[in-house]
């Protein structure tokens, strides 16, 4: 059985956060094939289904870097979280480099998830995150954290390397970039690789061939774990040198140009 482990921002979205109708046709092509298609990203389960072609396909979803599985039947079969206690620490280490922190929960994103921010201006995304009061957050019953994820404005991206070298081997987490300008904290035990290793445990399921399909840092570990990587055209240098194979980019329909040359159809 084959698997394709795709990624969304700038893998399966163009730069308009939109599917092509040619990436569409590629997935009912895969789905009608009897191959198994995992969309593997690090939004939440929310902003993943409000694609229409998503939401209609019959497909596991791993959503916030391999920290919730979801099956075909949209159940969540494994999910992991950060200790309330790796937030606290975390947090002052963030806000004293002035990076816009935004915390992913079972209970929605504080004060928001990143595709909520992704055509604002700096300064309309200053406004959300000034002196906004993370303390609520532990006021809240039953809370589970799944992610922490802060970003620079795009000027400032020094601030992302500095705050990696500063966590690193520090903190018992999973540390990745989706792009350039963030870094993203889960569970030790979460990302896109232990994922597809962790839903085959569980569902009984053996992959034959798993072909992974990304463009940023947090898809190295899928990239380690499948049989065939697929880098994006637009995907940074370290990434594309990562992968078994460079496809076009995001907005050349690489996805789908990946697949028709992978299956010769």
């Amino acid at each position: 059985m084959k698997c394709f482990s795709i990624d969304l921002d700038g893998t399966l979205l163009n730069s308009k956060h939109q599917i092509s109708e040619e990436n569409i046709k590629i997935l009912h092509h895969l789905q009608d094939q009897g191959h198994t298609i995992i969309f593997n990203t690090g939004r939440a389960f929310e902003d993943v289904i409000r694609f229409d072609p998503i939401k209609k396909l019959e497909t596991p979803i791993f959503c916030v870097n391999g920290t919730v599985l979801y099956s075909k039947s949209r159940d969540i079969v494994y999910e992991a979280e950060l200790p309330l206690l790796t937030f606290q620490k975390l947090l002052p280490i963030l806000k004293q480099f002035g990076l816009w922190i935004m915390v992913y929960t079972n209970q929605g994103g504080f004060p928001c998830r990143n595709p909520m921010i992704q055509d604002k201006s700096s300064e309309e995304i200053e406004r959300i995150f000034q002196d906004y009061d993370y303390d609520q957050i532990f006021e809240k019953k039953d809370i589970k954290i799944h992610k922490i994820m802060a970003v620079s404005r795009r000027d400032q991206l020094e601030k992302i390397d500095q705050v990696k070298k500063l966590i690193e081997d520090k903190f018992d987490v999973s540390m990745a970039s989706s792009h350039p300008n963030n870094v993203e904290f889960t569970s030790i035990e979460a990302n896109k690789g232990a994922a597809l290793e962790r839903y085959q445990q569980l569902t009984g399921q053996q992959f034959d061939e798993i072909f992974a399909f990304g463009d940023g840092g947090n898809d190295l570990p899928q990239f380690k774990a499948a049989t065939t990587s697929v880098a994006m055209g637009n995907a940074p240098f370290n990434i594309q040198h990562a992968a078994d194979i460079i496809t076009k980019s995001n907005d050349e329909e690489g996805f789908a140009y990946a697949v028709r040359h992978l299956l010769t159809i």
